[in-house]
């Protein structure tokens, strides 16, 4: 299949931008994004996306943004522990609300994909992707659907050239994703999807629950071995 524009990945090194790479066979991904804005995660992130680009053949590039997190106070990146979240909680819109407020980084998704677009706009590429999916969004609002289409609005008066995002896994929950992933024999083994510091996934944060949630629910028990 002939690729038909050339394309920006925000490359965290989870689940979901690794599946995006993996889905979007017509991008000619020219530049994966990585952003450390003092995550506890970041090395283990970093690692993770490091190894994703070299699979893929991407050019990885670091965006620093430490004024980030002069400004952020919750759990990703103060000394307060990050929250954990058992799987029969996932369901609970209040208690998922509360987690999603303990992690929040100010307007995250939209900096990181004006940033990509500042890019884009320069170098000449048309699109950006982003592992914003169904699952996330019901909390996250920079997840959504709505963030994507009225982000894409703003870019036809910020960017000189056309830019657009664009999120493959939108009307996805996580199950769905791993199973797209494995359809499209993703190396799924090389993901970090935890908030914490940890060596291997912690188990216990809200991502790392819905990664093993979904893992189970797909027979991925070897992986679930590998990464936890």
């Amino acid at each position: 299949m002939s690729k038909i524009n050339k394309g920006i990945i925000l490359l965290s090194g989870g689940l979901d931008s690794l599946v995006s790479i993996a889905a979007m066979k017509t991008i000619d991904f020219k530049l994966a994004l990585t952003f450390d804005y003092g995550q506890k995660s970041f090395k283990k992130e970093e690692e993770a996306a490091k190894k994703i680009a070299e699979y893929y053949g991407i050019e990885h590039k670091i965006i620093e943004l430490k004024w980030l997190k002069e400004i952020t106070h919750t759990a990703l990146v103060s000394e307060e522990k990050i929250p954990e979240l058992e799987e029969k909680s996932l369901e609970n819109i209040e208690i998922t609300t509360k987690s999603c407020e303990n992690v929040w980084v100010p307007n995250r998704n939209g900096l990181f994909v004006n940033i990509a677009a500042s890019f884009a706009d320069s170098l000449g590429y048309e699109t950006i992707v982003i592992g914003a999916n169904k699952e996330e969004a019901a909390t996250f609002p920079d997840n959504s659907k709505e963030f994507i289409e009225n982000i894409n609005r703003a870019l036809e008066y910020s960017a000189l050239k056309h830019v657009e995002v664009t999120a493959p896994l939108i009307e996805l929950n996580k199950e769905e994703i791993i199973k797209r992933g494995i359809e499209e024999d993703a190396p799924i083994e090389l993901i970090n999807s935890c908030y914490d510091a940890g060596e291997r996934h912690c188990g216990k944060c809200e991502s790392c629950s819905r990664l093993k949630r979904a893992l189970e629910k797909n027979g991925c028990f070897d992986l679930i071995k590998k990464l936890f």
